[in-house]
């Protein structure tokens, strides 16, 4: 679908439906023209209805923008979420292919979609709930991979909890939009080198027996 080719939506689609179609229709705009100059009468105008029927199903623009945002961050919380579930893999490698696809989707998304990233960032410095949501469902994926970790003794935490949201600060300058569509302003490591730091704090410490017998 492009914006020359606007949609018309049948009277009688589903409500359902027609939330998908407004939400096609608005991720549209925001991608070509940018989210900020996106107004609810372009996304009514495209699919041949009013404002005021727009409205019926979202009470507010930054009702729909949320609701864009949410699916389009729900899937990389889902594959975060099937990887921490990711069968034949150890912890290590499943906290490493999580951080690396949180990190390729991000720096993609910034690279290739600038103006829906845009919208990322301002739901970011907003804070708005869709975020704070989404921030707690990775960490919750990223917790799900350290308590297992430590059920094998491949990782030593006292609290997986906090220990997954300190890898997810960790992470930030790399996973972050706000930070990853900007310049570094400083030198920083490269993420494999900020993952190994992680995966060491993370690393069983040895007893003081396993040190018997040395000089």
């Amino acid at each position: 679908m492009s914006l020359a080719d606007p949609t018309p939506v049948l009277a009688e689609e589903s409500a359902p439906t027609t939330r998908c179609r407004i939400l096609a229709t608005a991720a549209e705009y925001f991608r070509e023209i940018g989210y900020q100059k996106t107004t609810v009468a372009d996304i009514a105008r495209a699919l041949k209805m009013s404002p005021a029927n727009v409205y019926r199903f979202f009470d507010s623009k930054k009702a729909i923008n949320e609701a864009v945002l949410e699916r389009l961050i729900g899937e990389i919380e889902a594959l975060v979420s099937e990887i921490a579930d990711r069968p034949g893999l150890s912890a290590t490698e499943r906290l490493v292919a999580a951080i690396d696809v949180l990190h390729r989707d991000c720096t993609r998304r910034c690279q290739e979609f600038p103006r829906l990233h845009e919208m990322v960032e301002a739901a970011m410095g907003e804070s708005w709930d869709v975020c704070r949501h989404h921030i707690a469902r990775i960490t919750a994926g990223f917790e799900r991979i350290i308590r297992n970790g430590v059920g094998r003794g491949e990782f030593e935490a006292a609290d997986p909890a906090e220990a997954a949201a300190c890898v997810h600060a960790g992470i930030a300058r790399y996973t972050h939009p706000l930070l990853v569509g900007q310049s570094a302003l400083q030198p920083v490591p490269s993420l494999e080198a900020m993952t190994a730091f992680l995966l060491r704090a993370l690393a069983p410490t040895r007893s003081a027996g396993s040190d018997a017998g040395r000089p």
